[in-house]
């Protein structure tokens, strides 16, 4: 028996990366999904993009698949997140008997709500609405493969006590160099080593290993972990959502783990590259206190005794330090 997996997927003025991410989703083999793309009150007429994508109206171009046009058209249920936010069951019934690559739900959010806010108005509706065994977090700039999804269900079901699985996550641009497989933290300092960062993939990352966290641009949970997690916390708008629910998933007795075997492709910080450059000075101290504020935050929530102090200390030396060195780089870019 396949468990039921409900696939967010977030998306923000970027239509274009949202439909080659459904369309590799698409092409999955795994055969017990549902997809939800909550739109964060983007203003680049991105739901009608991607509704015209569903009837097959916009064909997909990528180097990492072929389009499909079997399954088009795909039926499409949109709400707005008041209703769903009210009628958690809305159209529960309505798309039970289609096949997971003949039907997308989009739920319209009114404002932009943030990378966490956003992604928790998806996870209500998914644990509401469609009761499934577990919520993966998917972005939308990403393309995935085929077997992506049946590897992480794989390592997750091998035990109960695993909370959450990541896949081996590839460079958009660079196809065989590694972005990320997992993440091993150093309480003392409060910081972190990431397994196989930057490394051209020779075959060396394929096992399943434990880890201390996984990447927010791709996990699955499972529905007990996050009745004890709770939902993404949202005073982590852009960063640390990730290691902060690894660590409340831990907390609770969750073993973590990533596996090389599930693969996907990331266009990284393409989401942000879509927000205004950093030419001011207020945008600079937006982005220090994402950089500072929530490493900090990150470690007063999590971190205690000793340990708290040392993190603590490194951090407020290490951080700013290494804030002020990129905005240097970047103005002297310019």
């Amino acid at each position: 028996m396949n468990p039921k997996v409900s696939i967010i997927i977030l998306n923000w003025n970027s239509w274009k990366e949202t439909i080659e991410c459904l369309e590799s989703v698409y092409q999955i083999n795994y055969p017990n999904y549902d997809v939800i793309v909550v739109d964060n009150g983007s203003e680049d007429n991105s739901i009608q993009k991607i509704k015209e994508y569903c009837t097959g109206k916009i064909k997909v171009r990528s180097n990492f698949l072929k389009y499909n046009i079997d399954n088009k058209p795909i039926m499409v249920l949109e709400y707005p997140r008041k209703e769903i936010e009210s009628k958690t069951n809305s159209g529960k019934k309505i798309i039970a008997n289609l096949p997971p690559n003949r039907k997308l739900i989009i739920i319209k959010n009114e404002e932009n709500y943030g990378f966490t806010e956003g992604n928790n108005v998806g996870i209500r509706f998914a644990l509401n609405a469609l009761n499934p065994d577990y919520i993966l977090l998917l972005n939308n700039d990403t393309v995935v493969d085929k077997e992506f999804l049946s590897e992480l269900v794989k390592v997750a079901e091998s035990d109960e006590k695993i909370g959450l699985v990541g896949p081996k996550i590839y460079y958009y641009d660079e196809p065989k160099k590694i972005n990320f497989i997992g993440g091993l933290i150093n309480y003392w300092l409060g910081n972190w080593h990431i397994i196989g960062q930057n490394e051209i993939d020779y075959g060396q990352y394929e096992n399943v290993v434990e880890v201390d966290w996984v990447n927010g641009c791709c996990f699955i949970i499972r529905n007990e972990t996050l009745k004890c997690t709770g939902l993404l916390d949202s005073r982590f708008p852009m960063g640390y959502e990730d290691v902060d629910i690894s660590l409340r998933a831990l907390k609770c007795n969750f073993r973590i783990f990533a596996t090389g075997k599930s693969k996907i492709w990331h266009k990284i910080g393409a989401s942000r590259k879509k927000s205004k450059k950093l030419k001011k000075l207020r945008h600079y101290i937006k982005y220090f206190y994402y950089t500072f504020g929530t490493k900090l935050l990150l470690i007063g929530k999590h971190w205690r005794g000793v340990k708290l102090v040392t993190a603590l200390i490194f951090n407020i030396i290490y951080i700013p330090y290494w804030t002020f060195r990129y905005i240097l780089l970047h103005l002297v870019s310019q």
